[in-house]
């Protein structure tokens, strides 16, 4: 296990099931914390494609601007990175 420099702070993981366009406010804030989500959002889809389709779009321009990554993980969840971690999809070449 490598030593962390002083300073460095760690990288969190957290969950988060999407239940309203409300919830984006609490998503945001910890992705400007430098925050890995996981965002279920079956509860949303169920109830309003549409409104899924929008607070993904946000999220997607905040997270963009923060230089962090956004992807889906299978059809009920998304992830979010930080700018210090990168997801690998399968139409980039290798790392």
């Amino acid at each position: 296990m490598q030593a962390k420099k002083i300073g460095e702070r760690p990288i969190y993981l957290k969950t988060f099931t999407l239940r309203n366009s409300k919830d984006i406010v609490e998503i945001k804030r910890d992705i400007e914390k430098n925050m890995i989500i996981i965002i279920r959002i079956t509860p949303l889809a169920q109830r309003d494609v549409g409104e899924l389709k929008l607070v993904v779009e946000d999220l997607y321009k905040s997270v963009t601007i923060l230089g962090g990554d956004i992807a889906r993980l299978g059809e009920e969840r998304i992830i979010i990175t930080p700018p210090e971690v990168k997801i690998w999809q399968s139409n980039q070449d290798t790392p």
